[in-house]
């Protein structure tokens, strides 16, 4: 069974930091079908992409959040990692895992529950 943990997620005010992981189980981020992304969601608004990274390490960002925020992935311990640097109120939001598995006919996405980022003064 696929499994998706978040964790790492506060109260932070701006300009502050915070790390998010993901950790992964029945799935292996090693495999050459394997892309794994973060996901927001503020109150009201739709889910967005934050930040890719495919299964080449190849990175890609929201032009919100360029050379704010860094995602990296350790396929030795199947987790995934979201820093966050020079927060904004604008990044509060609930934060997703996304595991992104490519088969025959197409992929199928796993999602965690969630983290949640609060960024206030």
């Amino acid at each position: 069974q696929v499994q998706l943990v978040e964790s790492g997620g506060g109260l932070v005010q701006p300009g502050g930091s915070l790390r998010l992981s993901c950790a992964a189980s029945g799935i292996i981020f090693s495999s050459h079908d394997m892309d794994m992304g973060w996901y927001r969601q503020a109150p009201g608004k739709a889910r967005e992409l934050v930040a890719h990274i495919n299964s080449g390490g190849i990175t890609s960002y929201v032009d919100s959040v360029k050379g704010r925020f860094a995602i990296s992935r350790d396929n030795a311990d199947n987790t995934l990692y979201l820093q966050m640097n020079s927060l904004e109120p604008e990044d509060t939001a609930n934060y997703y895992c996304n595991a992104r598995r490519y088969d025959v006919v197409g992929y199928r996405d796993y999602w965690g529950q969630g983290t949640q980022v609060t960024v206030s003064s």
